[in-house]
């Protein structure tokens, strides 16, 4: 036996094999309960390649049925994508076992999709062994593809066509390879020179081996459904190679339209071309009507062809060319200005004669009043609320302060006066997720994790000691020694409050936090605030919450509530009192400052070339005779790649009341996400919009980084952000563009991002807002040496809303392009916007 598990651990196959054939079965049979409780008490065991393959061995030689071997082998410990199926199948064949294919199945199912892929050549091993079919599923569809598209050393000079023909997978994976997402990524793959596998189907539809409209009708659907555009890509070459004739184009000829009008470019751009090159395939409405969408589409290449072949309709069928002419007109309102004039001068040519319409202008925004800040969820009411939130923030990595809040708040509350189910209940929860992601020495420094190390205190797991030292050294650290470390000041204030909250986990009874958001912006209501209070009457609070507390409360006194705060008679009472009587964080004097990069570091330092030349940024200054304990309100932007902060989402909990402490305090996050195209900050941004108080130059640098963000979600954060701050009168639109302008000159942003969410700005209702900002931001683009990409398509938008607002507003250096010679879509656009300016 003893030899047995050694075998095992060191992936001795062949010792595994000659130890099973000499044991009868129920010999067998006790072996693999021992099997199951030495894998299970191997809790930090990998089973990889060689290992993998023995414990595969050893599960279906000792175990009884498919569902024991499938839950041993489906382990997140076994790694099956390196283990050799053959000894396995050996094994089960000397050994009389019939029921691999079921193994093979109950795997599919219990394994999820991504690792389903990665055993594909050991699943797939067993079936054609068991001359079984496959199971259903996406993974093993992908695993089918991936196999095909990257050969083994047997298969690799086997050329696709041939690997595809002789597949026992073929007919039955062929469907899966047209619906499920992802799998045209390896339709293209291949060495150079080498076939892929869209031609392989190519040539074997032409065989007749597959069924041409069975590939042409799946393609068309993974067309209509989308998917990543490098895996549309190879489906789109397929369909070239296919070559449908007109009459397989005249019916599903409703397919292509769709693709036309809804597809991506590319896709929209192929059905065009088959569409056309097939001539009356389609009813000539259901053509115009296509054709109406597609002239509003923003692809210039696009509504090019689209003019083109409308152009060629209208000359072929003479009796319907006013009817045509009248649908060209349609891109005449289109961004590009070489467009607009192609399409006017067709339309007139094909005898559309426009009608003159009275021009409605709006001097004025047009969006809907500001609605308040959602309040904060209610404080958690039980232990079986604590454990959902408690899930659900370490799905999500603790992505907001509120959770994290909520978290802490409900632990103190309900960890203090239920502390045995709290920690019954926390246990089984922890001991699967967070154990593995928790450091005590990181739980000094990053705020979700000391979470975790409360969590784990709570439930009673892990070195409580240790943490409850580390507490006490957080709060013993002076703030000159955290300012020294670097870390900013929100994770200083923020470790101090969960240090003493796990000091606070101790006691009995606690209250929970005094600090607890009652808005979603992390503002505490005042009103509420005193309830609290009141509450809490002659008990000490706790320092750090109190703080944070003081912190979260308006900007603005409020007398009469100081008053009855001052009759409460509490030291708390009067504090407060005198802090709703006061202005506890002044405002800081803002300065925009432009900084480079960090220093260099010795050796190699491959990151530095690719870091920005510069970056301009605000430096935070308190004002004169003010005290700054927390250093909230004092900033020395960091160099370029100087800094790496793990919690710039958690500034806007700490300040709500301060728009622009905490706009210059997430910029060099915020400069990130525009400069070096590090994501997901444009959620922060809308955050601090929806904060009260002045921006000021932070605040108008953090739109302007956002706006031209790499990553659309983060633009789309920027867009509501700004939004909100024009409908509450908040935005500073001359101020933005200053910065837009100057920074896209400089080459400090990608201008080109800026359009869409602009134009987004527009449709949503903020003309004016957009012409104002964009009246301060082309005099910097128009007077560069070489104007960016981009500067065109933000003078065709000024054009739009100077036109739609009927606002005059002079753009110093718009004169100087309008006189240049050429046709060039730069003094084009141009001359557009003098004239409507002139208009």
């Amino acid at each position: 036996m003893r030899e047995f598990f050694q075998a095992l651990v060191h992936g001795r196959v062949s010792v595994i094999r000659s130890t099973l054939a000499g044991l009868d079965e129920p010999a067998r049979r006790a072996l693999g309960e021992a099997l199951v409780a030495d894998v299970r008490r191997r809790r930090d065991a990998s089973w990889w390649y060689d290992k993998a393959t023995a414990l595969a061995v050893a599960a279906v030689g000792t175990l009884s049925t498919p569902t024991k071997v499938a839950a041993l082998l489906g382990r997140r410990s076994v790694a099956l994508d390196g283990a050799d199926p053959a000894p396995v199948i050996e094994a089960a064949r000397e050994l009389g076992v019939t029921w691999l294919a079921e193994v093979a199945y109950k795997l599919a199912d219990r394994l999820p999709g991504e690792r389903t892929f990665e055993c594909w050549p050991f699943l797939a091993g067993l079936l054609v062994a068991e001359k079984a079919p496959p199971p259903p599923g996406d993974g093993f569809v992908l695993g089918w593809a991936a196999a095909l598209s990257w050969p083994g050393p047997d298969e690799e000079n086997t050329p696709a066509l041939d690997r595809l023909r002789a597949d026992p997978f073929l007919d039955a994976m062929l469907p899966g390879l047209f619906t499920v997402d992802g799998a045209g990524n390896f339709l293209a793959n291949g060495s150079v020179g080498a076939q892929t596998l869209a031609q392989a189907l190519a040539a074997l539809t032409a065989e007749g081996r597959l069924d041409r409209a069975t590939v042409l009708n799946g393609v068309l659907g993974r067309l209509l459904r989308g998917d990543r555009p490098a895996a549309l890509r190879p489906f789109l070459v397929l369909h070239d190679l296919l070559a449908p004739t007109p009459e397989e184009v005249a019916v599903r000829s409703n397919a292509y339209l769709r693709l036309l009008t809804d597809g991506p470019g590319p896709v929209a751009r192929t059905a065009q071309r088959t569409l056309r090159d097939a001539g009356d395939a389609s009813e000539p409405e259901a053509l115009w009507e296509a054709a109406r969408t597609v002239l509003a589409r923003p692809e210039k290449e696009l509504v090019r062809s689209q003019l083109s072949w409308l152009d060629r309709l209208a000359r072929q069928h003479p009796d319907r060319s006013a009817e045509i002419g009248a649908l060209v007109a349609v891109a005449a309102d289109h961004p590009d200005a070489g467009l607009r004039e192609r399409a006017l001068a067709l339309a007139q040519r094909h005898g559309h004669r426009p009608v003159a319409v009275a021009t409605v202008v709006e001097a004025r925004d047009d969006l809907p009043p500001p609605l308040p800040a959602a309040a904060a969820p209610p404080p958690i009411g039980d232990v079986d609320e604590l454990v959902e939130e408690v899930l659900a923030a370490l799905r999500g990595r603790w992505r907001t302060a509120l959770l994290l809040e909520r978290v802490v708040d409900g632990l103190l509350r309900l960890g203090t006066r239920e502390r045995d189910r709290v920690a019954a209940a926390l246990a089984p929860v922890l001991h699967r997720t967070a154990v593995k992601d928790f450091h005590e020495d990181w739980a000094r420094f990053i705020p979700s994790v000391q979470v975790l190390g409360l969590l784990l205190t709570a439930a009673g797991m892990g070195d409580a000691t240790r943490r409850r030292d580390d507490w006490a050294l957080v709060l013993a650290t002076s703030r000159a020694a955290e300012a020294a470390s670097g870390r900013p000041a929100p994770m200083w204030l923020y470790r101090r409050r969960l240090a003493e909250a796990g000091q606070r986990l101790d006691g009995h009874g606690d209250p929970g936090l005094l600090s607890a958001p009652t808005s979603a912006t992390g503002a505490i209501e005042p009103g509420v605030f005193y309830e609290r209070l009141a509450a809490l009457g002659d008990r000490p609070y706790w320092r750090w919450d109190w703080a944070q507390a003081l912190l979260r409360l308006p900007a603005v006194g409020d007398e009469p509530l100081a008053a009855r705060a001052e009759a409460l008679g509490t030291t708390a009472g009067i504090e407060l009192a005198a802090r709703l009587r006061d202005e506890v964080v002044p405002a800081p004097a803002q300065e925009v400052v432009t900084v480079g990069r960090r220093e260099r570091s010795r050796g190699y330092d491959g990151g530095y070339d690719s870091l920005p030349e510069r970056r301009r940024l605000v430096a935070l200054t308190p004002p004169a005779g003010v005290d700054d304990p927390f250093g909230l309100l004092t900033l020395m932007p960091p160099p370029i790649g100087g800094r790496i902060f793990p919690a710039a989402d958690l500034w806007p909990a700490v300040l709500p009341g301060h728009r622009g402490v905490v706009a210059a305090q997430i910029l060099p996050e915020l400069a990130m996400a525009a400069q070096e195209d590090i994501g997901e900050w444009g959620r922060v941004l809308l955050e601090v919009a929806e904060c009260t108080g002045a921006g000021g130059p932070a605040l108008d640098l953090a739109l302007a980084y956002g706006l031209c963000a790499r990553h659309e979600t983060d633009r789309v954060g920027a867009l509501d952000a700004l939004l909100i701050l024009a409908a509450a009168g908040d935005l500073d639109a001359p101020g933005v563009s200053g910065h837009l302008g100057e920074m896209g000159a400089q080459g400090q942003v990608i201008l080109t991002r800026a359009v869409t969410p602009l134009r987004d700005a527009v449709a949503a209702g903020a003309r004016l807002s957009v012409w104002r900002l964009l009246a301060a931001a082309l005099p910097p683009l128009l007077a560069a040496p070489t104007p960016p990409r981009g500067t065109p398509d933000l003078l065709a938008l000024a054009a739009e809303t100077a036109t739609a607002t009927g606002v005059r507003m002079e753009v110093p250096g718009l004169a100087d392009v309008v006189a240049r010679d050429g046709g060039s879509r730069l003094v084009a656009e141009a001359r557009r916007l003098a004239g409507a300016l002139a208009a």
